[in-house]
């Protein structure tokens, strides 16, 4: 009995040594830290959600403001906010691409509403817009830094899925590839927003 015990215990000792000169730990490790980042990620998008309905508010004050950019920045947060973006999404590829493609389409109808709404001097000049467009600006910055810094992470994480032998650990455990922000939707993202003007912006009223 206890020459089984101590057999065991041996087996469990050495098989430990092993997962962890596989990269078990390291996959534990990284996988908490994708989360996180993921988390981050979230925050920043839902600040940048929130923040919105007093910027459509606020440029629905406007005379004859361009309607149908307020009504696109209104569609793409609605399409962006209705993705369930739960901590499995991060695993799920379909469904990432999804979610980053509709993130993506809401930061282009934000740009294309900045660059309009220069065109209406009382806009420019409304102190509260101007605090919205500057809290929305350090949003985007914050976005930018979380997504950079979960690129990184999730790259980290693949690179250990791909690895020999740690690509044996990963397949004894499932411990797929997981889905990161593109180059392609970068690229998207950065490219500055395209405006054609059916009508001249209204007139400064007159003091």
């Amino acid at each position: 009995m206890m020459l089984a015990r101590r057999t065991a215990r041996i087996a469990l000792l050495l098989l430990a040594t092993t997962l962890a000169g596989c990269g078990y730990n390291d996959f534990q490790r990284l996988d908490e830290q994708v989360k996180a980042g993921w988390s981050e990620v979230l925050n920043q998008y839902q600040r940048r959600a929130d923040l919105i309905p007093n910027i459509v508010a606020t440029v629905k004050g406007e005379a004859n403001f361009e309607q149908e950019t307020l009504t696109k920045v209104i569609e793409a947060r609605s399409r962006a906010t209705s993705i369930q973006a739960t901590p499995e999404l991060v695993n799920n590829p379909e469904a990432f691409a999804k979610f980053q493609a509709a993130q993506g389409e809401l930061t282009g109808a934000l740009s294309r509403l900045m660059v309009v709404a220069e065109q209406y001097p009382n806009l420019k000049a409304n102190a509260a817009f101007q605090d919205l467009r500057v809290q929305l600006e350090g949003t985007e910055n914050r976005i930018t830094v979380a997504r950079n810094r979960y690129i990184k992470t999730v790259q980290d994480y693949n690179v250990l899925a791909r690895s020999f032998p740690s690509n044996l650990t990963a397949m004894i455990f499932s411990y797929d590839v997981k889905p990161s922000f593109t180059v392609q939707n970068e690229a998207a993202i950065s490219a500055p927003p395209s405006v054609s003007f059916d009508k001249p912006a209204a007139p400064a009223a007159s003091k």
